[in-house]
């Protein structure tokens, strides 16, 4: 049975920080595959979380570009892992923008729910700073996005065995 441990805010923050405009090589850059945001967001929550889960298709990990879940690298994919997560690895639940922490995770979409792209928060004082890749941003403000609505994904922890 797995058990709980912290997940490290400041690591991930610091990640972010380290890597917005540039890309780590140990991760293929996705820009050119339809974006890079959720795999730069992975990373982030990944340097926080120090576990991934290894479990075929709905787990979360990568060892390369060609071998990685889809939930590494894709909005909804990430969403629905965080969300349910049960075993290994971080999970979360949604909150309100108030709530919502640096560490922690954005998803913005339409009007008709689609979800399109994942910044990372990085600062919520009081306005929210967030990291992101694909167009290339730190401590962004999120009001300076165009979308219909948002959904805030918190981290509550990370399970390991």
């Amino acid at each position: 049975m797995p058990f709980n441990i912290g997940y490290n805010r400041r690591r991930a923050v610091a990640y972010a920080n380290r890597w917005a405009y540039e890309r780590n090589p140990a991760y293929y850059d996705f820009e050119r595959l339809g974006g890079d945001c959720t795999n730069f967001t992975s990373q982030c929550l990944y340097a926080g979380a120090g576990t991934m889960n290894f479990t075929f298709t709905f787990g979360w990990y990568y060892r390369s570009a060609y071998d990685r879940t889809p939930s590494w690298t894709g909005v909804e994919y990430l969403y629905n892992f965080l969300l349910n997560n049960q075993s290994v690895g971080p999970y979360a639940h949604i909150v309100s923008q108030s709530e919502a922490m640096p560490g922690d995770i954005v998803q913005l979409g339409t009007a008709s729910g689609d979800f399109y792209h994942s910044p990372f928060i990085t600062s919520v004082t009081p306005t929210i700073l967030v990291a992101a890749h694909t167009y290339d941003a730190l401590d962004r403000p999120l009001a300076s996005y165009t979308y219909d609505v948002a959904r805030f994904l918190h981290i509550d922890g990370v399970r390991v065995w």
